[in-house]
């Protein structure tokens, strides 16, 4: 008999999370690793944000919280969906989490039957496929290539749809790709559902802040998809704030209520602290953290112009977040340094051991042909990179 279940023994570890951790023990034997591979933000929490969290501790807030977030935190919520995106909510449409990532898991323990399928675009966020398996649902991987800027068509919706969808995840801008659905291209998506009024829509839009080339475009604000779409946001990525651990949902009642039913078994509210230091976050204007939109930018428009001078990297250019996912299947079957490389797994774990680069194989994201680089550095370390990335392919 096994000691562990069968949910934890099928389970894939998260591949940022186990590349991060190769990188720190490389680094514990005194290498100097550059680490691309995490998806966090280099700079520190604002100081306006701070001082919210330690007025916070001054006014004692020290109790167990709301299952589903203080109510001012709600009502910031809100009011941010409101002026951000159009979206019109009200408090038990609501539901504050410890992270972007326990809404997502608590979506899909409360909307997926076992046999149910979910329709992913590829690539997608380590995380969503796990999920989905997690609670007995089956993810249908929809892939998608730089042709097409990593995003799915109106056409490739379709063709995966069958009578067991259940529900449709993607992520704008895209962990990974970094790649953006614009409002036409949501449009669409959203005329290919008006067909199978069913599916549920779960838009990741945790990078919304972090968009180079326009206004940011959610599913939900068209009128015959909000009554069927649950958003996804935080405050990790554009506010630096990965370590506060505050996501939330805006979404169909019945589902926040769902969601909120299930954190309360698993683990009550979230952090009381952070989600003051939060109220003040969403409260003021975004424009506040512009200076690191206005950074990611020209450390994107760098690792592009130096990727240029590597042979066998084929890059999109990617509208936000901050990564790159460079298609590197040129490399399969050449040996380097001794080495064969046969995959994208053993190119990134190539680049760690002899270019002292930490990436991520893209196959965790759902495509085997590339790698994601994080540019959530300083430029500094982006040229260091990027030069021992070329010494070591060359």
């Amino acid at each position: 008999m096994n000691l562990l279940s069968d949910r934890i023994l099928n389970m894939s570890t998260s591949a940022t999370l186990e590349m991060a951790a190769k990188a720190r023990e490389l680094r514990a034997e005194g290498k100097d690793i550059i680490g691309l591979s995490l998806g966090e933000p280099d700079f520190n929490t604002p100081d306006y944000i701070k001082e919210a969290a330690i007025q916070a501790i001054n006014d004692n807030y020290s109790s167990y919280t709301p299952v589903d977030g203080y109510v001012e935190l709600k009502d910031a919520i809100i009011k941010k969906f409101k002026r951000d995106n159009g979206l019109t909510y009200n408090r038990s449409q609501i539901v504050v989490s410890t992270g972007a990532k326990q809404s997502l898991a608590n979506l899909a323990a409360v909307i997926i039957n076992k046999g149910d399928e979910v329709i992913i675009p590829c690539p997608y966020w380590v995380s969503y496929a796990d999920l989905v398996k997690l609670n007995d649902g089956i993810p249908v991987e929809v892939p998608t290539t730089i042709a097409t800027d990593f995003k799915m068509t109106p056409e490739q919706l379709e063709a995966a749809i069958t009578p067991k969808t259940k529900m449709l995840w993607y992520s704008s801008p895209c962990n990974p790709s970094g790649s953006v659905y614009s409002q036409e291209e949501l449009r669409g998506l959203a005329d290919v559902l008006q067909k199978h009024p069913n599916i549920i829509v779960v838009s990741d839009e945790i990078y919304e802040h972090i968009n180079f080339e326009g206004k940011h475009a959610s599913m939900a604000q068209f009128e015959d998809m909000y009554d069927r779409t649950v958003t996804i946001n935080g405050v990790s990525k554009a506010f630096a704030m990965t370590g506060w651990r505050i996501g939330y949902i805006g979404g169909p009642e019945k589902i926040a209520r769902a969601c909120n039913k299930m954190q309360g078994q698993i683990t009550s509210g979230a952090n009381c602290i952070a989600q003051r230091a939060v109220i003040t976050a969403l409260e003021e204007s975004p424009s506040r953290v512009q200076f690191m939109i206005d950074e990611f930018k020209i450390r994107r428009d760098l690792v592009l112009d130096l990727l240029k001078d590597i042979e066998g990297f084929q890059t999109n250019i990617p509208e936000g977040a901050f990564y790159v996912f460079p298609n590197i299947s040129y490399y399969f079957g050449k040996t380097l340094r001794g080495k064969t490389i046969n995959d994208a797994a053993d190119f990134s774990l190539y680049l760690l051991e002899e270019a002292l680069v930490a990436t991520v194989d893209g196959g965790a994201f759902g495509n085997p042909e590339c790698i994601r680089l994080s540019y959530a550095a300083s430029q500094e370390q982006i040229k260091e990179a990027m030069a021992r990335i070329k010494a070591a392919v060359s």
